[in-house]
């Protein structure tokens, strides 16, 4: 396939492409922006989850689920920790490991964990989405993938359209690797690829020749998967607008369907391995947002992909872009879903069941996991019950960050409020956001505009009580919104 043409563009590029005038002010304004913010893919977030919320809240939940809801969809997350090698950038809950057995006794647990929650749950209610995420899923064997696939089936009804997808590493990964994913019904492929710059693959310690990528993908056209997906990261040590052209070149011409561009966030505080990352080879604040403005206009521009929000680009007749249009984009843990209305059960180390009246994590640390299953416990260790004005604040949130419009006469029917009156702070704190531009207060509806969808979470934390509540509150460490 011919390279498009890239170019380098300026920071005004940004904002030109919305519609936004003048290069000193869209700077200002980004910089002004550009906040440490929850990505609310949960609401309240994770940090407000609490160990009196435990194992029996989980169970009463899952006991009364299928009481109300016997046939409701159900999603399914299975975490394979295992990686490798440490990435230097990762903020992924992983483990590294060279030892086969670990991963096939860890395996042995997750197997037992499944059947120790599967039969609570009602058999009528089939599973109409699944992720495996990690660390690194195709770090099992393709005997394994196939093993934990046909377990899965044998415990739960997995509907005949469901969306199975899973996350690879192009290194060390195989055709049989692909050949076995599919042959368990895995419909998505997610290939984390980061850069194509050696010279930034060395700084973030992963080398992955382009080529490994290429040969992925032709493997998974081959074997008729029915969606690709291609990770990239902006913000990285040693990346500059001309090598990450390059980078976007490379992936355009592999056509993906969906591309996720994340933000680097760098908090060596919180994860000590980022150290091994020396600050002076990140780019500056001003950099990051050529690197940013790059991607929105070549991936919305030569490479014909819809900006979903955020950090999620999708061709026009994906799922993702069908849903946002129709109005029934979600968001969950693994970030943005077309399965709305589905609880998600997650198995486990560290992974997050999302209920509609419960959030709950299981044990992030193996022994405490392990443990929990020889006793034949489920391995739920702390969460949160959304009160109602949780449920009325995360409705709202969840509707300007999935489908960029708010009615509010449909928020007033839904939950018998007075919209202008209760969220008198909200309105009050996105006056200033309107009158940048980036949304619009309108009499009944609230709509994230064009430029707006680059800020789209500095726009949903108008409506986080638990930011501005109480602004004393030491509040948790989250990654910058641009």
């Amino acid at each position: 396939m011919h390279s498009p043409s890239l170019r380098v563009v300026s920071p005004a590029s940004i904002f030109n492409l919305f519609c936004l005038p003048a290069m000193d002010a869209d700077l200002d304004l980004l910089r002004q922006y550009n906040q440490s913010l929850p990505r609310y893919t949960s609401y309240p977030t994770a940090p407000h989850f609490t160990q009196d919320v435990g194992q029996e809240a989980f169970r009463q939940m899952v006991q009364h689920s299928n009481v109300v809801s016997p046939e409701d969809p159900l999603s399914l997350y299975l975490h394979l920790p295992f990686c490798r090698q440490l990435c230097y950038y990762c903020g992924c809950h992983m483990k590294v490991t060279h030892d086969p057995a670990r991963i096939e006794k860890y395996l042995r647990y997750l197997k037992r964990e499944i059947d120790l929650l599967a039969p609570r749950l009602s058999s009528r209610r089939p599973v109409t989405q699944i992720h495996w995420g990690g660390g690194t899923p195709t770090l099992l064997t393709p005997a394994q993938i196939r093993d934990l696939g046909a377990h899965l089936r044998e415990q739960f009804r997995i509907a005949s359209d469901a969306e199975i997808s899973i996350e690879a590493d192009p290194r060390g990964l195989t055709e049989e690797h692909i050949a076995a994913a599919r042959s368990v019904g895995f419909t998505r492929l997610s290939l984390g690829v980061q850069t194509f710059d050696a010279q930034v693959q060395e700084a973030i310690n992963r080398v992955q020749p382009k080529r490994l990528t290429r040969t992925a993908v032709r493997w998974a056209r081959a074997h008729d998967f029915d969606s690709i997906n291609i990770d990239l990261v902006y913000g990285l040590p040693r990346q500059t607008p001309d090598t990450f052209a390059d980078t976007l070149a490379g992936v355009l011409n592999l056509a993906p369907d969906r591309i996720a561009l994340y933000s680097y966030a760098h908090v060596p505080s919180v994860l000590e391995h980022q150290r091994l990352i020396p600050e002076e080879a990140l780019p500056e604040p001003t950099e990051r947002l050529r690197l940013f403005g790059q991607a929105l206009e070549t991936l919305t521009g030569p490479g014909g992909y819809r900006f979903i929000g955020m950090d999620h680009f999708a061709k026009s007749d994906d799922e993702l872009a069908v849903a946002q249009r129709k109005g029934t984009l979600r968001r969950n843990f693994q970030g943005y879903s077309t399965r709305a209305g589905a609880d998600v059960y997650a198995f486990g180390l560290s992974g997050i069941h999302q209920l509609s009246d419960l959030y709950a994590q299981n044990a992030k640390a193996l022994r405490a996991y392990y443990d929990a299953i020889d006793r034949s416990e489920l391995t739920v260790y702390r969460g949160y019950r959304p009160t109602q004005e949780d449920r009325l604040r995360r409705h709202v949130i969840m509707e300007l960050m999935c489908n960029m419009e708010l009615s509010k006469a449909a928020v007033e029917a839904r939950f018998g409020i007075d919209f202008d009156r209760h969220f008198e702070g909200a309105l009050g704190r996105l006056r200033p956001l309107s009158a940048d531009g980036l949304v619009s207060l309108d009499q009944d509806t609230i709509t994230v505009r064009p430029s707006g969808r680059l800020l789209v979470r500095n726009i949903a934390s108008a409506f986080d009580a638990y930011l501005h509540n109480d602004p004393t509150d030491e509040q948790p460490t989250y990654s910058e919104s641009v």
